[in-house]
């Protein structure tokens, strides 16, 4: 008897693809309330089943999902779809282990609340049933993508969230703003797919296999690299002699699949479509940008971590350098922007960096490799209180009906409940304890500084610059000065229980989360590890952050001109932060001034006049002679039987010549 029911884990996925084909096709004859409520009720229903399946995987004990100390990776279902021979086959499955049961809890749980919260901040928009449409299909799509059995179903199921947020951040199709949006996410993400398919193929040439299972049981409990020539690892050894430009194939080969990653969570300098992915709902940006989309290149690497620990860490160091500098790069810019989902937005390019760093830095013989629980803690944190900022972003929208702080203030006296919940939200993700952010952020902090003292500083920088931007903004929304509000056609107020309910719920697991023994839950090898606090990391952390939070409560508490004094006397750094250090006019630079005009337009010449004028002079004398010939095809029948006398006598001549 199986441990699990099959029928579950294929209704997980199942559901949401079937409610994509039902709104899709009979949404418009349906009313807003009907689609809106069975989207929720679908999703609601894909809840309970996951939590089942998770809670069922942690707790359960059963002996195919552990071993007594260890948890184990178990294939609910795997078929066959495309055989190319008989060791390569694409196969479509069911994988249960402690990252992808993670989740199974995560991408359902914000799932469902932005369905539920649309129904209050969607009511009325022209398309309504299309957006309930697309957000089953996202679900779908991320969900088939962590429950993946191989790297192949991964890259299918990666390319279907592409297009999912392609669809949701353009769904406002008539603003050009959106249309643009959607196109930017989907080309540069489309570019790092690139990287991701090429890796994915240098890999399976050599170890002749797709599956997660056979690609990472080579590695022993300590990281080790344990393996026999006569199992398909076997073919890693031929990886010890490729090379390409003085580096293994390899390590060519994880940072090509890192590439991917890098496209979907948005790592320099592939960040430059996220702030512009606010162009779609604010509810999907809180789906795409807490717990699902974003962290699909997280979660890439931590699925195939065992394969990184084989590289001699040089991959590693690749991951590390670049969530490092992104997680600087975006928090800088965040201390300057003024439309509050763009803030959230660089936050989460910066937070899903300390989650990339946490796994770059994460070491088998450090803490039995604290800094993957640490990153996979991060990600189940974060995505509870980002989600949380960004719908009560959008409860703050929909009150004042613009994303611009100026036209905010004073809204704690207005909006009681979104000024708690927000104010929860900002408290988490700067570390403040008893919140979940500060455990998770913690670890993340003690592995980085067990790896090494830079980059436990650099990030504990990182970590003091979050907490400043928090509350800055927090300060300018609920105390800053408030406006005039006459001109709305009613004050401010919070929003619907349908957007207020989410938002509690939201509040309420940050508080708690972070007491979850997530240790004894989620590890790089399954074995199950108690967190201690390191209070010499802890304290300064606090510190830290408490001190960037004073110093935001002094200069933006109040209305006063002393932000502007210092973005004066910053002068252009300030001004290169707010226009995001012109990373998108470097790539219009780039692309319209040396691609388009360098490249491109010579090959237009190129094709236009030698290859389109080889074919067009082929035409022409091709039209030249059919007009000479035509007159043979006159259908004059006395002009044909001339010719035919006249070939006949002048072979018969040519005959008698020859003859002679």
């Amino acid at each position: 008897m199986t441990p699990i029911n099959p029928t579950i884990p294929l209704l997980i996925l199942a559901l949401p693809l079937t409610m994509f084909l039902v709104l899709g096709l009979l949404g418009p004859k349906m009313s807003h309330k009907a689609a809106g409520w069975l989207g929720v009720c679908g999703m609601g229903t894909v809840l309970i089943l996951s939590y089942f399946t998770a809670f069922t995987y942690f707790f359960s004990g059963n002996e195919a999902f552990t071993d007594g100390v260890n948890r184990l990776q178990y294939i609910v279902f795997n078929q066959d779809w495309l055989q190319f021979y008989d060791k390569l086959v694409i196969r479509i499955g069911f994988l249960l282990d402690p990252i992808s049961a993670m989740m199974l809890v995560v991408i359902p749980t914000i799932s469902f609340c932005v369905h539920l919260y649309s129904m209050g901040y969607m009511e009325g928009e022209r398309g309504f049933q299309r957006y309930y449409a697309f957000l089953q299909l996202f679900s779908f799509s991320m969900l088939g993508l962590v429950v993946a059995t191989n790297i192949f179903q991964m890259y299918i199921f990666w390319e279907l969230v592409g297009a999912s947020s392609f669809l949701l951040i353009g769904f406002y199709y008539q603003r050009h703003s959106a249309v643009s949006a959607s196109k930017k996410a989907f080309i540069v993400t489309r570019f790092a797919d690139l990287g991701f398919l090429i890796g994915i193929l240098v890999l399976s040439y050599y170890t002749g296999t797709f599956n997660f299972t056979e690609l990472t049981s080579a590695v022993t409990a300590n990281g080790s690299y344990a393996i026999s020539e006569t199992t398909a690892f076997g073919a890693f050894s031929s990886f010890g002699g490729a090379t390409f430009m003085g580096c293994s194939l390899f390590s060519w080969a994880l940072v090509l699949i890192f590439m991917g990653g890098m496209g979907k969570s948005a790592m320099m300098p592939l960040h430059i479509w996220l702030p512009d992915a606010m162009e779609g709902p604010t509810p999907v940006s809180a789906l795409i940008h807490a717990a699902t989309m974003v962290v699909a290149g997280v979660y890439l690497v931590a699925r195939l971590f065992p394969l990184f620990l084989l590289d001699d860490f040089s991959a590693l160091t690749f991951v590390t350098v670049i969530g490092a500098i992104t997680a600087f790069y975006a928090a800088v810019v965040a201390c300057t922007q003024v439309d509050i989902k763009r803030v959230l937005a660089f936050s989460t390019i910066s937070q899903i960096a300390f989650m990339m760093v946490a796994l770059g830095v994460a070491r088998p013989d450090i803490h039995h490799g604290m800094g993957y629980m640490a990153s996979m803690f991060h990600l189940f944190t974060h995505a509870m209180f980002k989600a949380l900022l960004f719908l009560g972003a959008g409860a703050l929208i929909h009150a004042v009906h613009s994303n611009d702080y100026t036209a905010m203030g004073g809204l704690r006296k207005y909006m009681p409940i979104t000024h708690i919940t927000f104010l929860i939200g900002c408290l988490a993700i700067a570390g403040i304890p008893p919140f979940s952010g500060f455990f998770s952020k913690d670890e993340i902090l003690t592995a980085a500084y067990e790896n090494s003292f830079f980059w436990g500083a650099w990030m504990s920088m990182v970590a003091a610059l979050t907490a400043f931007y928090m509350f800055r903004l927090y300060y300018m929304i609920f105390w800053w000065n408030e406006p005039d509000y006459s001109a709305h056609h009613h004050k401010p107020h919070d929003a619907p229980w349908v957007m207020t309910a989410p938002l509690v719920f939201l509040a309420a697991v940050s508080c708690v989360a972070g007491f979850i023994p997530f240790g004894h839950l989620v590890t790089w090898n399954g074995a199950p590890y108690t967190i201690h606090l390191d209070w010499s990391v802890a304290i300064p952390s606090v510190i830290i952050a408490v001190c960037a939070i004073a110093l935001a409560t002094f200069m933006y508490k109040k209305e006063n001109p002393l932000p502007d004094r210092v973005a004066k006397a910053t002068g252009k750094l300030w001004t290169a932060a707010y226009n995001r250090f012109y990373w998108d006019e470097i790539y219009l630079f780039i692309t319209h001034k040396i691609i388009f005009n360098c490249i491109c337009r010579p090959i237009a010449w190129f094709d236009r006049h030698i290859i389109d004028g080889t074919m067009d002079g082929f035409a022409w004398v091709a039209q030249r002679l059919s007009i000479a010939i035509r007159p043979l095809q006159s259908g004059n029948v006395q002009y044909y039987v001339w010719v035919y006398i006249s070939g006949a006598l002048l072979l018969g001549v040519v005959t008698a010549f020859f003859m002679i």
